[in-house]
Parts: C-alpha cells; sequence; structure tokens
C-alpha cells in the first residue's frame, strides 16, 4: 500500500518528534521542515498529500505556506497548529482554504485523526476530479459513435455549435440520443468548466413552471417560505438543455422567449430582474413547425430557438453504427462485472443489425443490458436477445447489410458463422458424441465443449433416440 506523504513544519523540535510518532510508518511517509522558509522550498521542489504547519514560524508563516502549498498542488490538504491564544487566526486560515486546525497543546490519537481526515477529504477531491474528467471525456463529440454517412452531417453540425454560443435546437425521434447530443456540445465547448443543467419541461406541473424556470421569493405564493433560484439561475455560466420544449404552455413562450431576448429572468414575486449568462440547447420529438403553423407554438419563440439546428436520424437509417454502438454499449455495462461477455455472435449481431429499433438508442441499451444480465458465455447470444429483436435474423447478411459493415466485423460474422454451421454438421454426424467430435476436430474435449457453448450448439439435441 503507498504510504501518505506528510510534510510537518514546526520550529519546534519536540512537536516534529511528536508527529513521527504519531503517524505509524506503515502508513504515512513524514518529512519535517523546522522553519518555514525549508517549508517553502519543500512544497515548491515535493509533492504532498498533507501539510501539517506551525502558523508562527521564522523564515515565513503558516498562512504564507498554505498560499503556496495550495498554488502548488490545488488538492493538497493543510493543517495548521496553533497555541490558544491564535485560534482566531487559525480560524481566519481555514477561510483561506485549510482544511482544519489542532490547538496546541493536542492530544496523539486527536491530532492523528485530523490528519486522517484531511488525507480522505484529499481522496474523495481527487475521485471528484477524475469523475469530471472521465464524464467530459465520454461526452466529448469525438467519443460519439457516429461513422455512418447519415451521421457525417450532424457531427459536423455538433462541432460548429460546440464552437459557438448559439441556441440549438435538436429534434429526433425519441431514444436517438438528444440530451447526448446536447452535453457533447456543452463538453467540447467554452462552457464545459461550467453546470449542464437538463430540465424535461413535460415533467413539471404548468402551476410549477414559471417558479422552476425562473425562481421566486419569500411569500410569492402558498408554500414560498423562502427566496429561491430557478433553473436559469442554477445553469449561470454553463448550458442549460430544455427537453421536450413542445409541451410549453403557451403563456410560458412568452416569458422563455423574454428571458432569451433580454438575457434576464424576473423570478415569481420579484419587482427586479436577475441577468443570467446561460447557453440553451433544445430539444423535441415532435414537428414543431407544425406546432407553429396550428398556433400550439410561438412562432418567434421557434426561431429564436433554431438558430443552428440538428436533427438525428432514427437507428434504422444508421444501421452501420449499430455493430459499433453495441460493441460500446456493452463494454459500458459490462465493465464492472468480472467475466462479462466480451461481444456478440454472429446471429446476434446481424438481429441487431436487421431489427428496425422503433425506440432507437434507447431501446437498444436496453436490449443489451437485458442480455448481459442473462448471458453466462464469452459472447451474447440469439437466444439472450429481447423476443422482438431475435425474430427478425435470417440465416444470412443481406448485401446490402454486409456492405454497410467494416471489413474486421464482416470477417468476424463469416467466421463466427462458419464455426457454429461446421460445430452443427460435426455434432449431426456424431450423433451428439463430444468426445469423438473433440478427437475430430483436433481438440481437447473441454475445448469442444466451450466451443460449443460459445456458439449456442447443444451436443444432447443431436443424440441418437433409443
Amino acid at each position: 500500500m503507498t504510504r501518505a506523504r506528510v510534510l510537518v513544519c514546526d520550529d519546534k523540535e519536540n512537536f516534529v518528534k511528536l508527529f513521527r510518532r504519531i503517524l505509524p510508518e506503515d502508513r504515512f511517509d513524514v518529512t519535517t521542515a523546522m522553519d518555514g522558509a525549508r517549508a517553502l522550498a519543500l512544497v515548491a521542489a515535493s509533492d504532498f498529500d498533507v501539510v501539517v504547519s506551525d502558523i508562527r514560524m521564522p523564515g515565513a508563516d503558516g498562512l504564507t505556506v498554505l498560499r503556496e502549498a495550495r498554488a502548488h498542488d490545488a488538492d493538497i490538504e493543510i493543517v495548521l497548529m496553533t497555541a490558544f491564544a491564535t485560534v482566531p487566526a487559525a480560524v481566519d486560515a481555514m477561510r483561506q482554504g485549510a482544511f482544519d486546525y489542532l490547538a496546541k497543546p493536542f492530544e496523539p490519537d486527536e491530532a492523528l485523526l485530523v490528519v486522517e481526515r484531511a488525507l480522505e477529504r484529499r481522496r474523495l477531491r481527487q475521485q471528484a476530479r477524475d469523475l469530471r474528467r472521465a464524464l467530459e471525456g465520454i461526452h466529448r463529440i469525438d467519443n460519439l459513435v457516429a461513422k455512418s454517412p447519415a451521421m457525417v452531417p450532424v457531427i459536423a453540425l455538433v462541432q460548429r455549435a460546440a464552437s459557438s454560443d448559439a441556441t440549438v435546437l435538436v429534434t429526433g425521434e425519441s431514444g436517438t440520443g438528444k440530451e447526448v447530443v446536447a452535453r457533447a456540445i456543452h463538453a467540447s465547448g467554452e462552457r464545459r468548466k461550467e453546470r449542464f443543467v437538463a430540465v424535461n419541461c413535460g415533467a413539471i406541473p404548468e402551476n410549477l413552471l414559471e417558479s422552476e424556470l425562473f425562481g421566486h421569493v419569500k411569500g410569492s405564493f402558498t408554500g414560498a417560505t423562502a427566496d429561491r433560484r430557478g433553473i436559469f439561475e442554477e445553469a449561470h455560466g454553463g448550458t442549460l438543455f430544455l427537453d421536450e420544449i413542445a409541451e410549453l404552455p403557451v403563456a410560458m413562450q412568452v416569458k422563455l422567449n423574454r428571458a432569451l431576448q433580454e438575457r434576464a429572468v424576473r423570478r415569481v414575486g420579484a419587482s427586479d430582474e436577475h441577468a443570467v449568462d446561460v447557453r440553451v440547447i433544445a430539444a423535441t420529438n415532435v414537428d414543431l413547425k407544425a406546432r407553429v403553423s396550428s398556433g400550439q407554438f410561438r412562432e418567434d419563440l421557434y426561431y429564436r430557438l433554431n438558430v443552428l439546428h440538428i436533427a438525428l436520424p432514427p437507428l434504422r437509417e444508421r444501421r452501420d453504427d449499430i455493430p459499433a454502438l453495441a460493441a460500446f454499449l456493452l463494454e459500458r455495462r459490462g465493465a464492472r462485472r468480472l467475466g462479462a461477455p466480451e461481444g456478440f455472435t454472429a446471429e446476434a449481431l446481424t438481429a441487431l443489425v436487421q431489427y428496425d429499433w422503433p425506440g432507437n438508442v434507447r431501446e437498444l441499451e436496453n436490449a443489451v443490458e437485458r442480455a448481459l444480465a442473462v448471458t453466462d458465455g464469452p459472447r451474447i447470444e440469439l437466444e439472450a436477445l429481447p423476443d422482438e429483436v431475435a425474430a427478425v435474423q435470417r440465416p444470412r447478411l443481406t448485401r446490402g447489410v454486409e456492405s454497410q459493415l467494416a471489413y474486421r466485423e464482416v470477417v468476424d460474422l463469416a467466421r463466427d458463422r462458419a464455426s457454429r454451421e461446421y460445430l452443427i454438421a460435426l455434432m449431426r454426424e456424431l450423433g451428439g458424441n463430444v468426445t469423438e467430435g473433440a478427437r475430430r476436430a483436433g481438440m481437447e474435449r473441454e475445448s469442444l465443449h466451450r466451443l460449443l457453448k460459445r456458439y449456442g450448439v447443444r451436443s444432447e439435441e443431436f443424440k441418437t433416440k433409443p
């Protein structure tokens, strides 16, 4: 186990020695400094997890050590030591970023606990940062699984949207990945370090919509016991994703249009406005132009939202993306499961490509998750897929489907298909005798068993009935 690196700074030798006894050698690597200048040199030259420093030292005080250490490593945790008379200074230091303080004299167990808590907060801080980076990586445009001809113009528009601050309207059938595209735009743009706030306009009761979007002041209505910021203010500096925008009542469309025009919101019950800096991405699965023609959606709001329009094709129009999408979803869903399947059999993958996916990518994700739950072998077989998906499988891939797949995928499919056909013929000829089949195939019996299971061939089905 890696030992935590701790720097102890104090001009009193007895405190330096005390920490060497307090912090066990098997868990802590302790470095000491007897003055502030030495502490600053060590901080600049080394990487520490925690710095424990006295506030008053020659050369540089503890506050200077705090500032320099945090400038060197934003995740480093600082614990300050102070005599009782300077506790207010320690409290002030905590406002400047110190984790905690120890008032001298202190108990050894107390000091050990404070250092351990500081280490835990550093670990959580780094974990959160790594998770944010991972999520940003997942949502970046270059990680979108979209290589089919139908998606080429879509990706070009997504890239253009990410490099601008224009309002975007994303349209497409339910499940095509409208929020995924919105997150990709945010994660690849200038606002990626700020919040991405998503709201489903159709899921909020009409009488609460204005308060949810714009906030309210205390006493503005029954139950408003305190001032509350709305979603626009929550997303200040970042991106606001308004899903199912067509579900907004006409009265709210007027207020939303004004908020977008003025870049300001007025909380319910307030007389003043709050300026907001928000990039808006709206999405819908209905024809907004038709809604405009029927008077159900305001024309001025439509044009304000439709600065950049990204129309997502349904999955049935981008079938050559399905193998890569299925592999991506399988890898993501199976990452935490030991012994998860590594891929699909030829028959299963053929079915995935041929099925029309009325629920689009969302339905594909559900199918992969279901198949993963019922599969124990190295590959997902046709029988593990939902009935409606498995039902479309045909013995041979059509020429049109084969031409849409990458060369490696076609080779894999052909190899898997040939392997299964060979195993079926072998078991049929030998009446399901696995031992004789292994001898004929030139392999160990256990190896043939694994192949039979992998390709869904049951030897007992070929045994001659008495």
